[in-house]
């Protein structure tokens, strides 16, 4: 469909790198995730309960990519990219901010060097060899091609190639071998799939998930940097006794929970579940899986929770999944009762792992095969910006060792 990409200057024998769930420390700090890539690369994944941490390591860490363009710079996603970036010491040589010609000429500082960004256009893309898109689908639509056309590898966290076969749709530390089939674009999933993905793809890769039932509690943060500035006006106005004018969402957000806005189809389902069905599928190479979703907005800023009724082939204890999941990159356990200590949004904010807890047993499923789970995970971060982070990780490594320079770049708009 699009010309093939250049794949950043790594050597194709080179290892491919894994995730890294720490937010200040690149993959070469973390060996034990960087072997999990490279026999991941082999087509072999970390058995259950592995322990890789004490392997030692002797490939070295591949060169980064020299240019590196941001598009959507300016929105929600695209400056948690930049922050990301910087915390994670990537040392590309150029950095290219792009966005709308409504947020041209505004200033950025990553890696201690301040960048303006510019209006993005065709031309935007000479000599970039990873391209980070967060500008919405059409934006997508419109310049993922000329930018692949143009050598360079696209991670694109819009919807508008999830589901075209000939793009790899990966989270890091579920499919990472995935990325070995891209044709110049690889596709960032819905940010409530991955948060489910990172916790229900190791058990499943353990004893074979064959139902989910989720229900989300999404944060203002998945409807953009507009919709968090209207959540926080909203409250401030209800609690002043001032009347609430939704104009970013269709109704208030404030003091409110309501059914995800997306549209609704025949079925009944909105855009939103039926993302996460089909993502999560695509994800984990099983087509057979049965998935229902609900999908709320609530009143959080930024970190989206799950409820997830999960159905195994085989029967599984709770203490069995804690077991699994203490070991699952991406993932952390918070399961205290007592005192009671759970997943909550306020503390999966700023984090780069999904939390995960109210682990137990479904007493409706007497064959021992149920499990309930609750999840919270950082939208902006694993959800979507980390995300990206870690594919371009996987692709070609994070360090290099020249400075990055300051060039003018270009911009589109904020919104998903």
């Amino acid at each position: 469909m699009f010309a093939q990409g250049v794949d950043a200057g790594r050597d194709a024998d080179q290892p491919r790198n894994e995730v890294q769930v720490a937010t200040s420390k690149s993959p070469c700090d973390r060996p034990w995730l960087w072997r999990i890539g490279y026999h991941s690369k082999l087509g072999v994944l970390p058995s259950v309960g592995h322990d890789w941490r004490n392997e030692p390591v002797a490939e070295p860490c591949p060169r980064s990519f020299s240019k590196v363009a941001i598009v959507g710079a300016t929105g929600a996603v695209g400056r948690e990219l930049v922050d990301i970036l910087g915390q994670r010491r990537w040392r590309s040589r150029d950095y290219v901010l792009l966005a709308s010609a409504r947020s041209a000429g505004r200033k950025l500082s990553l890696l201690g060097a301040e960048l303006t960004v510019q209006e993005l256009g065709e031309s935007s893309f000479a000599g970039v060899d990873l391209a980070l898109f967060s500008a919405g689908g059409g934006a997508s639509r419109r310049f993922v091609p000329i930018a692949v056309n143009a050598g360079a590898v696209v991670v694109d966290n819009s919807s508008a190639f999830r589901m075209d076969p000939h793009v790899p749709l990966v989270v890091p530390e579920i499919n990472p071998g995935d990325v070995t089939g891209h044709q110049g674009i690889i596709a960032n999933p819905n940010c409530s799939t991955i948060i489910m993905a990172t916790v229900v793809g190791p058990l499943h890769r353990a004893n074979r998930v064959s139902r989910i039932v989720v229900s989300t509690y999404q944060s203002a943060s998945g409807a953009g940097q507009r919709a968090m500035e209207e959540l926080k006006a909203q409250t401030r106005d209800v609690l002043d006794g001032k009347p609430v004018r939704p104009e970013v969402l269709p109704v208030r957000s404030a003091f409110n929970v309501f059914s995800h806005n997306s549209p609704i189809d025949e079925s009944g389902y909105n855009t939103e579940e039926r993302k996460m069905a089909a993502e999560t599928r695509k994800i984990f190479h099983d087509e057979t899986i049965q998935i229902t979703a609900t999908c709320i907005r609530v009143p959080v800023l930024r970190a989206h929770s799950e409820s997830v009724n999960l159905t195994f082939e085989e029967p599984i204890t709770p203490a069995e999944v804690r077991e699994i999941l203490r070991h699952a990159p991406g993932a952390r356990v918070v399961d205290q009762v007592d005192p009671q200590h759970f997943p909550m949004p306020i503390e999966a904010d700023g984090g780069d792992d999904v939390l995960v807890g109210r682990i137990r047993q479904d007493m409706s499923q007497p064959d021992g095969r149920g499990i309930d789970l609750f999840l919270s995970g950082d939208q902006l971060r694993k959800g979507a910006a980390l995300n990206a982070i870690q594919i371009a990780e996987l692709l070609a490594g994070s360090h290099a060792s020249s400075p990055p320079q300051v060039t003018q770049a270009s911009s589109l708009p904020d919104g998903r």
